[in-house]
């Protein structure tokens, strides 16, 4: 019963972070771009309220870590921090380096390269915090690459208006 009950937490927590992500995407989407201005202003104050909402639930689930525990998931989650700071500076390379953190902590056979410090101090970790910190991986590898789409369309369209510029002035 009990761990039925904290099961139910965990995918609403879960529910509510693929909710945000939802929340978020549709805010940066690049159709945000190619619709009305009225529109544009009504989706916004309408994903602004939903995303108010969805951040005023709270879900908890406590979990029971011993010392080493606490100081590992500390670790992993402060070396987290650290990379996702980077990635503001550098896209490309905090990327790869968040792939590689992530495929510290999964049981496949990675595509890419293990950071294998990283692997150690996951593996120090409590069972529910290597979830928790897999998710969140993945979720920052996602943001990214959602990140990436919407740079190079934002680029393709600059170039195309430039072209279009240079076209209409050799007239």
């Amino acid at each position: 019963m009990v761990e039925a009950l904290r099961e139910a937490a965990s995918a609403l927590e879960q529910e509510k972070e693929t909710l945000l992500e939802m929340i978020q995407s549709v805010q940066n989407s690049q159709d945000m771009r190619n619709i009305s201005d009225g529109e544009r202003e009504e989706l916004t104050i309408t994903a602004d309220r939903l995303l108010g909402r969805t951040l005023t639930v709270e879900v908890s689930i406590e979990i029971i870590r011993s010392p080493q525990q606490q100081k590992a998931f500390k670790q992993a989650t402060q070396i987290i921090d650290e990379v996702s700071n980077k990635v503001l500076d550098d896209l490309e390379n905090g990327r790869k380096h968040l792939i590689s953190l992530h495929g510290a902590c999964t049981s496949e056979v990675p595509a890419g390269p293990i950071d294998q410090k990283f692997q150690s101090i996951i593996i120090g970790c409590a069972i529910e915090d290597q979830k928790k910190i897999k998710r969140r991986l993945e979720t920052l590898i996602r943001n990214i690459s959602n990140s990436e789409k919407a740079i190079t369309l934002l680029d393709h369209q600059n170039q195309k208006s430039v072209v279009q510029e240079l076209c209409s002035k050799e007239k």
